[in-house]
């Protein structure tokens, strides 16, 4: 299993204090990668703009890599704010062909409307990875987004905040995803290190998701951009979560009727039995087959957490008004929000899904038996 840890909260605090509740689970991971998202980000020495400006986030593995990018992001119009250089202690980092970490800011472009910009963020994003892949992997590139940094690293995650100085406080945010990835099914690769993110979407997971294969080429079928690259099976459980949200427009808690759907007899006694059955049919292919336990944010800042109806994965949230944390231990709630009221904690059961809204001012545990809220027809 893996090991998975988010802290959200009203106030920016240091992706350190997470890595160091990673370190309270880690007989449960092998070090074998770390995978940090950063959401509502802070930075020490620049003065970030959300609603103006966009940061991409990867690894340039060589000069050339580099050089490409900087050239690449001219031709798209992004104009460089700001460069982040990390305190790197290459003696720590396991790899030795990282030329440079990426946290860079750009200017949003100009004469866009929202949904053109998210399409240009995410074709950018894609463009760059594919351009990475054709010269050898010396180009990675994580996400491309507003107000959301993320790190990828082959190692220990203390090890690796260590060796990024990640507890200096020169980036802090007020959502926190990390993974320790244990490599059961693929080589070592960073794009298979979870979260994963797509258009400010983003997931990890601690499970096995066995029907992985006909929900990727479902997904895939779909011709829909970013519905790509899979290097791991969880990757999917990211792009279910953005075509449930973003392209049928349903709200959070439809993500879990469409991978965990209930039982006929359950929708039978349903206030929205009928349109929860022809959700069933419709996305048919994108049922789960666990066991898993999902963590996800969006861009909103709100975070969650789903089990699938196995239940084998473990997982536990907990805190108080303005933060919260969610992680796969209960020693790793404990390590995040340590004063805390723990007769509160919650271990979701098969049909819940956990929802702390961008307020923080309380848990909410909705259940799949409830009814909510569906979008007007147009």
């Amino acid at each position: 299993m893996c090991r998975l840890a988010l802290k959200t909260s009203s106030t920016p605090f240091s992706p350190y204090e997470v890595l160091e509740a990673m370190e309270a689970m880690q007989e449960g991971y092998d070090g074998s990668g770390l995978g940090l998202l950063l959401r509502g980000v802070q930075f020490a020495d620049f003065n970030y703009e959300k609603d103006n400006q966009v940061i991409l986030s990867g690894i340039a593995h060589t000069e050339e890599a580099l050089s490409r990018l900087n050239g690449y992001m001219e031709t798209r119009g992004f104009v460089q704010k700001y460069d982040h250089e990390f305190k790197v202690k290459a003696e720590l980092i396991e790899a030795k062909d990282r030329h440079k970490y990426i946290v860079r800011v750009y200017k949003k472009p100009a004469d866009m409307d929202e949904a053109e910009l998210e399409e240009y963020l995410m074709q950018t994003r894609l463009y760059l990875r594919r351009d990475g892949e054709e010269h050898g992997g010396d180009l990675t590139v994580f996400s491309f987004w507003s107000d959301v940094v993320m790190i990828k690293e082959v190692g220990w995650p203390l090890e690796i905040g260590d060796a990024l100085s990640l507890s200096d406080n020169r980036i802090m945010a007020r959502v926190v995803m990390a993974q320790g990835r244990q490599n059961t099914n693929y080589g070592i690769n960073l794009y298979a290190c979870h979260p994963f993110f797509i258009q400010g979407i983003s997931t990890m997971t601690n499970g096995e998701n066995t029907a992985f294969i006909p929900i990727k080429e479902w997904l895939e079928g779909k011709n829909i951009p970013g519905y790509t690259g899979y290097q791991s099976d969880s990757e999917v459980f990211t792009h279910i979560l953005h075509y449930v949200t973003k392209k049928l427009k349903l709200p959070l808690q439809a993500y879990k009727h469409v991978i965990t759907p209930l039982k006929n007899e359950e929708l039978d006694v349903h206030p929205q039995g009928e349109f929860l059955k022809g959700l069933r049919t419709a996305c048919r292919r994108l049922i789960i087959d666990g066991p898993n336990a999902v963590i996800g944010t969006l861009p909103d800042e709100t975070s969650m957490l789903v089990m699938d109806a196995k239940k084998l994965r473990p997982a536990t949230v907990g805190g108080k008004p303005g933060t919260w944390a969610i992680a796969s231990e209960m020693c790793g709630v404990q390590a995040l929000v340590p004063d805390r009221d723990p007769v509160l904690d919650f271990q979701p059961m098969r049909e819940h899904t956990i929802i702390i809204p961008p307020d923080r001012k309380e848990l909410l545990i909705w259940t799949q038996f409830d009814p909510f809220t569906l979008p007007q027809a147009a």
